[in-house]
């Protein structure tokens, strides 16, 4: 039997041959590793759906679960103390001034010059009218008993009580110190003390209980007394003219346009006097408002144990697993749509893909 001989092939048929074969090859390794690609980029895409649903899950039932809360902490007040004071330095023994010296001379001059711009000043900041008023938040044992004793400090500096009350703005009560008040978890007091004695008697505040917060505010109402002092003489003045115009009135019509006059400058008077007194009884007594919280009673530690730890690590694990469920949950329409804008995108390049090699071939 005769094997059957092939006809010899030319060397461009077989390059064309061997460069098909090499390049299906290639074709075979390139899926292979477009396809090893896929594999990895879906597990890292799953391992970041489910850690972007572990920091989601938690924050979605926070937010849905639970009411929020805010909590106030005021610095812890270390004392109010307002200084005016004046001194002067006394300076080393200078040495003899030899013939000729004036720098000495020059040095006291500029002292003394000084020295009196200082008095000056103090004497201008006593002399200007200033409005106090002082808040703290002050937590203590007994609501009442703290009500009783700021009000007895604020009598004894020589002030009075303005309110006060026991509990909250849901059944509040006014508390006029009675020693049976209703209990309460909170309360507050103002009261009107001298204004020289504001800052000794938020200093006493330290006695009733610990200061957790405090502020003081200062308003400079110079010239609005000023002004309201001079109205005030104008209008006395103006009305001490009118009344002896009314006296010397040679006619009905004279004393009736008078006492109109009259009438109408009496009642500017008597209301500038009115909130002349009201700014003056605001400098002169200050005012303190303070909030009143019962104070929270320590808590004992208590060390945990392995069955606590457990159990913690136990809840720790459920509730974990629970968010990264809520966060996938929250996430699947997400990863729906970007799933459905890949998969056209894909088609979309696999099409043109085909057609480019249809094409070709």
């Amino acid at each position: 039997m005769t094997t059957p001989t092939l006809p010899p092939l030319p060397a461009d048929r077989m390059d064309a041959i061997e460069a098909a074969v090499f390049g299906r090859i290639a074709d075979e390794r390139e899926r292979t590793r477009r396809r090893r690609r896929g594999i990895w980029t879906g597990a890292g895409a799953a391992a970041a759906v489910v850690v972007v649903a572990a920091f989601v899950g938690p924050s979605l039932t926070a937010t849905s679960g639970s009411s929020g809360s805010s909590t106030v902490v005021g610095a812890e007040s270390q004392g109010l103390t307002d200084q005016y004071s004046s001194g002067s330095a006394q300076d080393p023994p200078l040495a003899p001034i030899a013939p000729g010296e004036q720098a000495a001379g020059s040095s006291s001059s500029s002292s003394s010059s000084e020295a009196t711009a200082g008095d000056a000043a103090a004497r201008e900041a006593a002399t200007r009218d200033i409005v106090a008023t002082g808040s703290s938040t002050v937590e203590v044992d007994d609501i009442a008993a703290a009500i009783d004793a700021i009000g007895s400090a604020a009598t004894g500096a020589g002030g009075y009580v303005e309110s006060s009350q026991l509990g909250g703005a849901i059944g509040a009560v006014p508390y006029e110190g009675s020693a049976t008040g209703p209990a309460a978890s909170s309360g507050w007091i103002t009261v009107r003390v001298p204004a020289a004695a504001l800052t000794s008697t938020m200093d006493e505040l330290r006695q009733v209980g610990e200061i957790t917060a405090t502020t003081v505010n200062r308003s400079d109402v110079t010239e609005q007394t000023v002004d309201l002092r001079a109205r005030v003489a104008a209008g006395e003045a103006s009305v001490a003219r009118l009344t002896e115009l009314m006296a010397k009135a040679g006619s009905v019509s004279d004393l009736i346009t008078a006492e109109s006059a009259l009438a109408e400058r009496q009642a500017q008077l008597d209301s500038d006097r009115q909130v002349l007194q009201s700014v003056e009884s605001q400098v002169a007594m200050s005012s303190l408002s303070v909030q009143l919280v019962e104070r929270s009673p320590a808590v004992a530690a208590d060390p945990a144990g392995f069955g606590d730890g457990l159990g913690a690590g136990w809840n720790g694990l459920v509730a974990t697993l629970n968010g990264i469920v809520i966060g996938l949950g929250f996430l699947l329409p997400w990863i729906a749509v970007a799933a459905v804008v890949l998969a056209v995108t894909w088609g979309v390049r696999r099409a043109l893909r085909r057609g480019r090699e249809a094409r070709e071939g």
